[in-house]
């Protein structure tokens, strides 16, 4: 016995002393989970933040909290290509198509969840400033699943038609909501409040978003400019990745927003010309392991007593129906308003249940938030439980949030050729 633990002390030692083990075994683990997963007919994601659960330090141990952190920069890169990826979505012809009623519904939804889940949590207890982050983040939703299902059941129509135009764009309005309220907050989870702290928190949010959109703008426009002429697929993807990473180091050095900025970059290329959509297909082959990270490192900060814990599952549960109900009567009234079809006013919001990646994402940047870093630990702790809380729903949400889309899917297509 003796012996066994002392191997298994040896093993930790070594993968902590070299990370590129430690990235092997995670997306081991993450690979054969996510295709054990996929064959019960559930999401690869599920398996993946699984595998990171198991793998973290509050199962086996094998990656310790330190270990985890020291790969965030694996995290903040699959973050930037998925703020790039959902601007690639922004562009304005897209907009044109899809029209009002669609953008329409998109903000109601995406501002109806954000408010009613601020008001439940902080009725239920939950501080204002951490109620406003996961209203911000409750907002998003995962397209992914939805998609899969879609093609699945092979539907079409104007139903999939107004499904497609809101994930589309839910997930920048997301990414831009949850940008001005983190700017609006930081001054007051950082420091003691003082007179004008309120000004200078606004002054700082709209000063932090135009400098992250500018600075994804000049990016945009470099890496637009300098493959223009390229054909050589390797020449537009060494260009596009050491762009992309530049803007992100950039706007991690001077503490500007990486999701705007990224997101920015994307529908600048989009909208600059249609050429540049090849960049976006450049990049998808090396995206499948960042994104598999992502999610496993996701499931290593999950700490599995939330789960015994009542204080925290009583905020999921409460996280969860509130979130749901937000984004239901937010689509019901934007579809009512923009007088949309039946079927968009009655079961799009089903569709919107799912929520991984975009969320996940914006939590974790919480946690490595050079800003929050140098909080409070009253602070610390609560960004802690605010992890525990998204990965917990997340991981619930991956696996009922399928079997929902699907019930609202058939619902409203089936309402449509009647």
């Amino acid at each position: 016995m003796n012996e066994y633990l002392d191997a298994l002390l040896h093993f930790k030692v070594v993968i902590a002393e070299h990370a590129i083990l430690s990235v092997g075994l995670l997306l081991a683990a993450g690979y054969i989970l996510g295709k054990l997963f996929e064959r019960i007919r559930l999401p690869s994601i599920t398996g993946y933040i699984l595998a990171g659960l198991l793998m973290g330090e509050s199962v086996s141990g094998i990656i310790t909290h330190e270990m985890s952190g020291n790969l965030h920069i694996l995290t903040e890169i699959a973050l930037g290509i998925i703020a790039l990826t959902i601007g690639g979505e922004f562009s304005l012809d897209k907009i044109k198509r899809t029209g009002v009623k669609i953008i329409t519904i998109t903000v109601f939804e995406a501002i109806g969840a954000f408010v009613v889940v601020t008001f439940f949590l902080t009725i239920a207890g939950f501080g204002i400033f951490y109620a406003l982050l996961l209203g911000t983040i409750a907002s998003a939703t995962a397209p992914a699943a939805t998609v899969i299902i879609v093609r699945e059941l092979r539907a079409r129509g104007e139903f999939i038609d107004y499904l497609y135009g809101v994930v589309a764009f839910d997930d920048a309005i997301s990414v831009i909501l949850f940008s001005i309220v983190f700017s609006l907050i930081t001054p007051f989870l950082t420091s003691i409040v003082m007179q004008g702290a309120a000004l200078r928190g606004v002054m700082h949010a709209f000063l932090e978003i135009i400098l992250s959109a500018f600075l994804g703008f000049a990016g945009g426009y470099i890496l637009s400019f300098t493959t223009r002429k390229k054909y050589k697929v390797n020449e537009i993807l060494l260009i596009a990745v050491s762009t992309l990473f530049i803007v992100i180091a950039l706007s991690m050095a001077f503490r500007l927003s990486l999701l705007i900025a990224s997101m920015v970059m994307g529908a600048t290329l989009i909208n600059l010309s249609s050429k540049n959509r090849r960049i976006f297909t450049i990049l998808e082959p090396i995206t499948p392991p960042l994104f598999a990270l992502f999610f496993i490192l996701a499931g290593t900060e999950l700490n599995i007593a939330v789960f015994a814990g009542g204080t925290t599952v009583l905020y999921g549960f409460v996280y969860l129906v509130s979130r749901f109900a937000g984004k239901y009567t937010g689509v019901y009234l934007g579809a009512l308003i923009t007088r949309a079809p039946e079927g968009a006013r009655r079961y799009l919001g089903f569709c919107l249940f799912p929520q991984a990646g975009v969320a996940i994402g914006l939590v974790l940047f919480l946690q490595t938030s050079p800003l929050l870093l140098q909080s409070r630990p009253e602070v610390q702790q609560m960004l802690a439980t605010i992890v525990n809380i998204i990965l917990m729903t997340v991981f619930i949400n991956e696996l009922i949030g399928p079997v929902i889309s699907r019930f609202g899917i058939v619902r409203g297509v089936d309402i449509e050729r009647r």
